[in-house]
């Protein structure tokens, strides 16, 4: 008798989809955000936003999960790009498991603060 091979669906395509889709919402907002923060409104040339104003931003559900979603896709774009360089550059590819979990387990430790950052700050 031959032996049957099992089938495991992989997590790769979901892991691609998310490192993707991080990668095009960190390109699209992280430019503007530095400018913002880092030039226009220490210079002067717009008035930041005061506390009150970011408190009555995050009292919307919908901004809540924008800020969370940013901070979550960015955060699955840097794991992934650093699981494949420190797996690959690095030639650990016996530990892939262990670098996986750790990178991905990471991003998804820091989403969640950052999930209790968002509902506790109300």
């Amino acid at each position: 008798m031959a032996a049957v091979k099992e089938d495991r669906a992989s997590p790769e395509p979901f892991l691609w989809l998310a490192f993707s889709a991080g990668g095009v919402v960190t390109a699209l907002t992280v430019p503007a955000v530095l400018f913002l923060f880092g030039i226009a409104f220490p210079l002067g040339w717009l008035d930041p936003p005061s506390y009150a104003d970011i408190f009555t931003l995050l009292r919307n559900p919908l901004a809540r999960l924008v800020v969370v979603g940013l901070a979550g896709l960015g955060l699955m774009h840097a794991a992934h790009r650093l699981r494949h360089t420190v797996r690959d550059g690095l030639q650990l590819q016996r530990h892939g498991t262990a670098i996986a979990a750790t990178c991905y387990g990471t991003a998804a430790l820091i989403t969640g603060y950052a999930v209790y950052l968002v509902v506790s700050a109300l």
